[in-house]
């Protein structure tokens, strides 16, 4: 009797080392995609130039490590809204310009806040310097100011407004930095003839319609320069 009972175990033996191996192949297949997300970058011969996007958020960077990483230029967050602004910006200009990259500026654009206040915002921090990057301005659905967005109408009126004094300022063209979730709610690439930059993890993005020149590849990367992940970003060849 005893030997049944031991002959009727062992299916169940051989079920749970089978659920064991396929429970640790599975684990492992997770740490091996999670260490590609960490440390993924475009292929230099498909897009020779490529840099990073950072803001107040990303804390303090080593920019010799960064400019090391292969960051050929940086997009600093200047200004937010009408009333954000990002006190180490001129430092952080200084310091990327230092180690040899392009700088350019980028407003985080509130789709409910003042056009003129913001603009105004962006060119108390930003100082017209043509060794700048065109200026780049954040558009995304979310906004701090108000509970829902405005109408197509009204937004595309004051986003112009902005832009024009923007540009005016600037002397460039702005590249729209467009979220798929604002593209989909306001075609801003079909109404607004500027430069588009686009997002979308590791698969080059579609969304806008037309073809990008610039891409935020990966938001996950992780580099020796930087206390957490950064937005790294490559450019239409």
């Amino acid at each position: 009797m005893a030997r049944k009972r031991t002959r009727s175990r062992q299916p169940n033996v051989l079920r749970r080392r089978l659920l064991a191996a396929l429970l640790l192949a599975v684990l492992i297949g997770a740490g091996v995609a999670w260490w590609k997300a960490r440390t993924w970058q475009p292929d230099r011969r498909d897009y020779p130039v490529q840099g990073l996007w950072l803001s107040d958020d990303d804390g303090p960077v080593d920019w010799r490590l960064l400019r090391a990483a292969g960051a050929d230029f940086a997009y600093l967050t200047a200004s937010e809204g009408t009333d954000t602004r990002d006190r180490a910006f001129a430092e952080g200009v200084e310091a990327a310009r230092a180690r040899g990259m392009k700088v350019g500026a980028v407003h985080v654009y509130d789709l409910c806040a003042p056009a003129d206040a913001q603009a105004a915002n962006f060119v108390t921090v930003v100082p017209r310097d043509k060794r700048f990057l065109p200026p780049a301005i954040r558009l995304d659905i979310q906004s701090r100011t108000c509970p829902e967005v405005p109408g197509e109408a009204q937004m595309q009126s004051e986003l112009t407004t902005f832009l024009n004094q923007v540009e005016k300022h600037t002397e460039q063209p702005v590249i729209l930095m467009v979220s798929a979730a604002l593209e989909k709610r306001f075609h801003l690439a079909a109404r607004i003839d500027r430069n588009i930059w686009l997002e979308q993890d590791f698969i080059a993005p579609a969304y806008a319609g037309r073809p990008w020149v610039m891409w935020t590849a990966t938001r996950r990367l992780r580099l020796d320069g930087a206390s957490g992940p950064v937005h790294w970003v490559v450019v239409m060849p």
